[in-house]
């Protein structure tokens, strides 16, 4: 597996959804939002098969050839060099992150979801290299994930911005009025399930969220 591209561009992170993609289907979902301003996609599908998660992934991987937009895979951290994918992201009750670096070598993307300092904290006992993003959040009430953990509030993301060595992205109940409050409180990007998959217009809910980052004030690391 190869670190391409050199860089994550976290701006706008899209994380797959397949039964809220419906008829549209993943795919035509992800290169219609990939052309309309998403900057990396995360596979995530916790219903589907090993092998259905392998084909539709390396369905993915052929849809954004040549976008320069990278794909990760959630949690199947094994499956990753099958599919193709440029890294993983895993949470707090995923593989865990030194298991997971350890399955993609040293040269693929890793993210690990906190929710509280305190797992920041433990993050940072973490060997150098294990990761190299964090996903923070819910930050507001979400839908899309029903074991996820109680909204943490802007105010909380501030606070594990600050205390973090990585990049952050904030995710949860993130739309485009909520840009402006995720780049003020410091964060690398806004990460988005609802916000994309299940659109009537997946490109014009793109360039929504798209034009809210890019044109809210920076602030923080």
């Amino acid at each position: 597996m190869r670190r391409t591209p050199e860089r994550l561009d976290l701006s706008l992170y899209l994380v797959t959804d397949t039964r809220l993609c419906g008829a549209h289907g993943v795919v035509q979902t992800v290169a219609q939002a990939v052309a309309a301003g998403v900057s990396l996609v995360q596979l995530r599908d916790p219903d589907c098969s090993d092998a259905d998660f392998v084909a539709l992934g390396r369905a993915l991987v052929g849809a954004l050839a040549g976008t320069g937009v990278p794909l990760i895979v959630n949690d199947r951290v094994a499956l990753a060099a099958v599919v193709g994918a440029a890294g993983a992201h895993v949470g707090q009750h995923d593989l865990d992150a030194r298991a997971a670096r350890h399955l993609l070598g040293p040269a693929a993307w890793l993210g690990l979801s906190v929710q509280t300092l305190e797992q920041v904290v433990a993050a940072q006992q973490l060997p150098a290299g294990t990761i190299d993003y964090l996903g923070v959040g819910p930050v507001w009430a979400q839908q899309t994930k029903p074991d996820a953990e109680p909204a943490g509030g802007p105010g909380l993301l501030a606070r594990i911005v600050r205390r973090s060595p990585w990049p952050c992205v904030a995710i949860g109940g993130i739309d485009a009025a909520r840009a402006d409050a995720v780049r003020r409180a410091g964060a690398a990007g806004l990460s988005v399930v609802s916000a994309i998959c299940g659109q009537s217009d997946v490109e014009a809910a793109t360039r929504r969220l798209r034009a809210a980052w890019d044109s809210a004030p920076a602030n923080g690391p």
